[in-house]
């Protein structure tokens, strides 16, 4: 049986044996009356290092984005984001759904909003629009190649909103690979952001979890809402030792995740089935795959070859570098990617 390496997404990590260790040795209760002493831990820690006062930990960062949106906004309000963003695309109508509130759409270069994108999209106080409470951010963009924003971009969008009266949250859901490629420090975040929400299962292994940081009452509120979203989970100090371990060991180890996907782009941009490779900033590339070929069949042709990856649109695909990816795997890789010889569409 021919053994397949997985670049469809940092998601399909699984944990390590030192993490598995943590799991099983942690400090458990029932966290829904907050008694899980682990799962205090992470929250407190996170809160601690992004320099806000409190956190919430949760299943998953659809829900930490869904339990921002619904605080920081009211019915007929509206969200401002990027036509890009996860929280529009990738969440199940999620906006709509529990918050009931609108979204308008930006279309910043790789997903990345400025302020001068941002202004002219805020209503003005009148009965025929709905009220612009929020703007969203991605950190780092999903659909943008990996891109990541630096603080000193994300300054004068806060000094935005606050002179509009507007929430600022943070998907974070990449945000420890984005502090990787700018050298940025997570204390620095805080005092920007209302909401930031931190993924742990994606580039840092954790099986499960996000976390949703901000001021002590939004996450009063948040811990409300995560009931009713049915979030309250019990002796999960399991999962939160998980996120620990992940903060604790495998930040320092992204920047190896960043490099494979550097040498993956570069061979890529050799080979002729591929016409252009987005820049790459962190573990995520996305190539658009040239005329005759579909991003399906150059899947399915890398798929046969033991690599597998996912499509991004009808002629885009997409590598995400994980922990595990060894250089071993990444050497095999570049080699079926130069050598693969996919057939034209007839």
């Amino acid at each position: 049986m021919q053994v397949k390496t997985d670049f469809r997404s940092d998601t399909v990590t699984l944990p390590t044996e030192g993490m598995l260790t943590a799991m099983m040795a942690a400090k458990v209760g029932d966290d829904v009356y907050g008694e899980d002493e682990t799962v205090t831990a992470l929250e407190t820690k996170l809160s601690g290092l992004f320099n806000m006062e409190a956190g919430l930990f949760c299943p998953s960062g659809t829900m930490t984005n869904q339990i921002a949106i619904k605080c920081f906004t009211q019915p007929m309000d509206e969200v401002i984001c990027d036509q890009t963003a996860h929280v529009y695309r990738y969440e199940g109508g999620g906006i709509a759904f529990h918050s009931q509130a609108s979204v308008r759409l930006l279309n910043g270069p790789r997903g990345i909003l400025r302020p001068e994108l941002i202004a002219p999209e805020i209503n003005e106080d009148n009965i025929h629009y709905p009220n612009s409470s929020l703007v969203v951010l991605e950190n780092t963009v999903n659909k943008g190649g990996g891109a990541c924003y630096t603080l000193e971009q994300i300054a004068p969008i806060y000094e935005l909103c606050k002179s509009k009266g507007l929430k600022l949250h943070l998907d974070g859901a990449r945000i420890f690979n984005a502090l990787t490629a700018t050298g940025d420090l997570p204390g620095n975040y805080g005092q920007y952001f209302d909401g930031i929400s931190v993924c742990l299962s994606k580039g840092l292994g954790a099986p499960v979890g996000s976390v949703l940081l901000g001021s002590s009452e939004t996450i009063h509120k948040a811990r409300k809402i995560r009931k009713a979203f049915g979030g309250g989970m019990r002796q999960a100090g399991f999962l939160a030792a998980a996120g620990i371990y992940a903060l604790d060991h495998h930040v320092v180890r992204l920047s190896e995740d960043h490099a494979h996907a550097q040498q993956l782009a570069a061979a890529l941009e050799e080979v002729a089935y591929v016409t252009s490779v987005m820049p790459v900033e962190t573990n995520i590339v996305i190539f658009k795959v040239a005329a005759g070929f579909t991003a399906a069949s150059i899947v399915h042709s890398l798929n046969e070859q033991g690599i597998l990856c996912g499509t991004t649109g009808p002629d885009t695909v997409r590598f995400v570098t994980h922990l595990n990816i060894t250089d071993e795997m990444i050497q095999q890789a570049l080699t079926t990617i130069r050598e693969l010889k996919p057939v034209k569409n007839s």
